[in-house]
């Protein structure tokens, strides 16, 4: 391939063959270990029925229940009203699949990390909870993206692919507003250090609309105990902002405080809302977390 015939879409001009080429081995040497590590958490999580239980087309026996008028002839189970002096309906479990679009925080503040950064944190939780939904026959899709939600591995890979590219470009610290289908689910992972009211308004647009979803904050345990101590100057990842503090131990408690205080709101908000609210932190073990999630998706009924 010629450097001529090399051009972004776009239009906004040839790109050299030594870049494509240095972008093309970051995705084969990174795309690999994500997925396989977001497998192994997933693997973690036991399986289990993840059919939301009531009447409606299915393959799967639910119940027998006595003939009522209005009912069609066709729907008799002949050979258990053979049994009785009444007719009886065979009733299978409602077994559709769900939607569920996934976002992950990929802004600067994301990058933090004394040992994990919550970025990637973040990146491996989405893709196992991805990795359970296609596994039980629901959809996912990246929420903010054209594609539309599917199963199979065509969407996993879509997201580890987006996540990589996130990596190397800025991102919005919330999803940006996109409409959903009633009924649909949607789950955020972000350390939801934004101003409350903002996330709360986000949340409230899509709960109007009918859509439930879960907030998974994920925070370094710097960011959860605070230890900082003596001279310490703060520096903000997202703008300038600076601030030189001669004794970082007496803030400690104010912080702890703000820190509750805006969890508390988001929670309370959420569950409000009918959606649901959890922390995570970097130092503890992925699969805990992926497992309140799974519980938390396999609970919502529409």
């Amino acid at each position: 391939m010629s450097t001529q015939s090399t051009r972004a879409r776009d239009g906004a001009g040839p790109r050299p063959v030594a870049q494509l080429r240095e972008e093309a081995e970051l995705v084969a040497a990174s795309l690999p270990p994500l997925l396989v590590e977001a497998e192994r958490v997933a693997s973690t999580v036991a399986q289990g029925v993840h059919g939301r239980r009531r009447v409606g087309q299915g393959e799967t026996f639910w119940q027998f229940r006595r003939f009522q008028d209005g009912d069609s002839v066709n729907k008799v189970d002949w050979r258990r009203s053979a049994r009785s002096q009444y007719m009886f309906v065979r009733e299978t479990e409602w077994e559709a699949a769900q939607s569920v679009w996934l976002w992950r925080d990929a802004s600067p503040s994301m990058n933090y990390g004394r040992e994990i950064q919550k970025v990637h944190r973040a990146g491996v939780l989405a893709l196992a909870l991805g990795i359970l939904l296609v596994q039980a026959g629901e959809r996912i899709a990246a929420l903010g993206e054209p594609f539309p939600p599917q199963t199979g591995r065509l969407p996993l890979r879509r997201l580890a692919f987006l996540y990589m590219q996130q990596s190397r470009d800025s991102a919005p610290s919330l999803p940006v507003p996109s409409p959903l289908p009633r009924y649909s689910h949607t789950v955020w992972f972000s350390d939801f250090l934004s101003e409350a009211a903002t996330i709360i308004q986000r949340m409230r647009t899509l709960a109007d609309a009918g859509v439930k979803g879960h907030l998974l904050q994920i925070l370094d345990p710097a960011e959860a105990d605070y230890p900082f101590t003596g001279r310490v100057r703060f520096e903000s990842v997202e703008d300038d902002a600076k601030l030189l503090v001669g004794r970082a131990e007496l803030l400690k408690a104010d912080y702890a405080h703000r820190l509750a205080a805006h969890q508390e709101r988001l929670g309370a908000e959420a569950r409000r809302l009918g959606w649901t609210f959890s922390v995570h932190r970097t130092d503890h073990a992925p699969g805990t977390a992926l497992l309140a999630l799974h519980a938390a998706v396999s609970a919502w009924r529409t």
